[in-house]
C-alpha cells in the first residue's frame, strides 16, 4: 500500500494541481497545488503506516492516524457481514479489503459508522477474518501483522457456479445500453464545455454524408443494427467482468458464501439465520430469452446499487429453471414456483387505464405544443401510435400479478418491464400494512404490504380483492388484524 496509496492520492489531486499550474502564472497560487498534493500524499502514507487492528474475544478494534488519531471498535456479537473485495490495485500485491459490518444498511458511498474497513490485508488474512468473525469461534486473538494462528476454513458444498453458456443472456440485461448512454453523455458534456463540434472531423463528416445519401428507413435500420451489436458486445464484456468465476457455496456453519469477479473479485457471506427469503428478477428482455437472476432477501446487506450489486446476488442472469433450482437449494423448498392466485379483473382495468391514460395525456400535451407552433405535428402522432404498446404493457402487468401463501412463505409477483417474484418468510415480517387509495376503494381493492428488515424493506401484494387481502394479511401475521376484522374491542 505504500506503493499504491501515493499514486492514488496524486491522481485524486490532479484537478487542483493542474488548475494551480495552468492559472497560477508565477503567483503564490501556483504552489498551492503542489502543497495540497504533498499534504494528501503525506496523509495517505501516514494512514498506511499507522493503521493497526486487533481482534479480542469481545470486539474488533482499529486505530489509525498520526496527527489526527482515529479509533473504532465493533462488538463481535453485532458483526453480520464480512465483505472481501480485491480490486486491481490490491491484486497486484495479493491484497484485499475486508469490510466488517454490523448488518445495518449503508446508503452512502463510504463506510458508515457501523462498518469497519481494513484496507488492505493479505488475501489469506481476509479469508481468515471472514471465517473467524462469522463463525463466532472464540479463538486466541491476534493482529494482522503478528502472524496469527491460521484458521482452517471448513469444507464447502457447491450450490451454483457460472456456466459459460450463460453468456447468451448477457445482451438481454441491457447493461451495455447503460454504458453506451453514459459514454455518449460524457462525450457530449465535454464537447459542449470545450465548444467543440464533432462534425469538424472528416470521418464524422463522411459518415454523416453517407447516411444523408441513404434512404431514411435504411439509415434507421443500419443505426439500430450497429447499436444492437455494440450493446451486445459491451453487455457480454460486463457479464464476464462482473460474474466470471461466480460460485455459490454453503459452509457447514450455516453460511452462504458468494464469490465472483474477473478483475475485481468479491467475496460475500450471508448467514442463513439472517435469510428472510429470495426474489427472482425477470426484466422484460431477459424474460423473453427465458432467463432470470436470483437475489437473496437478507438483513445486513449494503444498499445503494440494487440488491444484486449490494452483495445479495445468488445467481447471475441464467436460465429460469436454474434460478428455481438455486431457490430450492438455498431455502430447502421452492415457494417461488407455487401456482399463484390471479387478481380480479378490476386490477386489469386499473393497469389499462394507467398505461393508456398516460400516453393519451402525453399526446394531448404534445398536440397542444404543436397547435401553439412550438413543435411539429409528428411527436403527438408518434405518441398516439404508442397506444397499442401501452395497452399491451398494461395487460402484461396484470398478467404478472399474483400471490400465494405456502407454508411459512408469502409469495407475491408484480411488474412487467422488471417483473419480480418474491418469497418472504412470515416470521421475518415486522408487521403487516393494508392500504387503499380513493380509486382502490371505489374498485373494492387493497394493497397488502409486508415490511421486512431486509432486502427492499417491504414487499407488496398489489390490487387484491378487499376480502382476500384482509384474509391474506391475517394469515401472514396471525392475530394482528383480528380485532379489526371482528369489530371486537377489549374494554379491560
Amino acid at each position: 500500500m505504500l506503493l499504491i496509496r501515493p499514486v492514488l492520492d496524486v491522481v485524486k489531486s490532479l484537478p487542483v494541481l493542474l488548475g494551480a499550474l495552468l492559472f497560477g502564472h508565477g503567483e503564490p497560487w501556483q504552489w498551492f497545488g503542489l502543497v495540497f498534493t504533498a499534504i494528501a500524499v503525506f496523509t495517505g502514507v501516514s494512514h498506511v503506516l499507522t493503521s493497526r487492528y486487533r481482534i479480542t474475544e469481545a470486539q474488533v478494534e482499529w486505530h489509525t492516524g498520526l496527527l489526527l488519531r482515529k479509533q473504532r471498535a465493533i462488538p463481535r456479537d453485532r458483526i453480520r457481514t464480512v465483505d472481501v473485495t480485491s480490486e486491481p490495485k490490491h491484486r497486484l500485491f495479493s491484497l484485499a479489503a475486508a469490510r466488517i459490518g454490523t448488518g445495518r444498511h449503508s446508503h452512502g458511498k463510504g463506510p458508515g459508522k457501523d462498518e469497519l474497513v481494513l484496507d488492505a490485508v493479505t488475501v489469506a488474512e481476509a479469508q481468515r477474518l471472514r471465517t473467524l468473525l462469522l463463525h463466532r469461534k472464540a479463538e486466541p486473538v491476534a493482529s494482522g501483522s503478528s502472524g496469527a494462528e491460521e484458521t482452517v476454513a471448513p469444507p464447502e458444498q457447491l450450490i451454483a457456479a457460472v456456466d459459460k453458456r450463460w453468456l447468451r443472456y448477457a445482451p438481454f440485461t441491457l447493461s451495455g445500453l447503460a454504458v453506451v448512454g453514459a459514454a455518449v453523455g460524457t462525450v457530449y458534456h465535454f464537447a459542449h464545455e470545450l465548444n467543440f463540434d464533432p462534425i469538424q472531423f472528416s470521418l464524422v463528416q463522411a459518415v454523416v454524408g453517407h447516411f444523408a445519401d441513404t434512404p431514411t428507413w435504411l439509415s434507421l435500420v443500419l443505426a439500430a443494427a450497429g447499436l444492437l451489436v455494440l450493446v451486445s458486445v459491451l453487455s457480454v464484456g460486463g457479464y464476464v467482468l462482473s460474474f466470471w468465476n461466480f460460485r455459490l457455496t454453503r459452509e457447514p456453519a450455516g453460511t452462504l458464501h458468494i464469490r465472483r469477479g474477473l478483475i475485481t473479485t468479491r467475496s460475500v457471506s450471508i448467514e442463513e439465520d439472517r435469510l428472510r427469503g429470495v426474489e427472482i428478477r425477470e426484466p422484460l428482455p431477459l424474460r423473453l430469452a427465458g432467463g432470470a437472476r436470483c437475489v437473496a432477501i437478507a438483513g445486513g446487506l449494503r444498499e445503494g446499487k440494487g440488491a444484486d450489486k449490494g452483495g445479495g446476488l445468488l445467481l447471475p442472469p441464467a436460465p429460469l429453471g436454474r434460478a428455481h433450482e438455486v431457490v430450492a437449494e438455498v431455502l430447502g423448498e421452492d415457494p417461488a414456483a407455487t401456482p399463484l392466485v390471479r387478481h380480479p379483473r378490476r386490477a386489469l382495468y386499473r393497469r389499462l387505464s394507467r398505461a393508456v391514460g398516460g400516453v393519451l395525456l402525453l399526446a394531448a400535451a404534445l398536440y397542444g405544443l404543436a397547435w401553439l407552433g412550438a413543435l411539429p405535428d409528428w411527436p403527438w402522432q408518434v405518441a398516439l401510435a404508442l397506444l397499442p404498446f401501452a395497452a399491451l404493457v398494461g395487460w402484461d402487468r396484470y398478467r404478472g400479478l399474483g400471490h400465494a401463501f405456502t407454508g411459512r412463505y408469502l409469495v407475491t409477483r408484480s411488474g412487467s418491464l422488471d417483473r419480480g417474484t418474491a418469497a418472504v418468510r412470515c416470521d421475518g415480517m415486522t408487521g403487516i400494512v393494508v392500504e387503499r387509495s380513493y380509486f382502490q376503494r371505489r374498485a373494492g381493492l387493497v394493497t397488502v404490504i409486508a415490511p421486512v428488515a431486509a432486502g427492499k424493506g417491504h414487499y407488496r401484494v398489489l390490487d387484491v380483492a378487499e376480502a382476500d387481502g384482509l384474509a391474506l394479511a391475517d394469515r401472514a401475521v396471525p392475530g394482528l388484524l383480528t380485532p379489526f376484522l371482528t369489530g371486537e374491542r377489549d374494554c379491560g
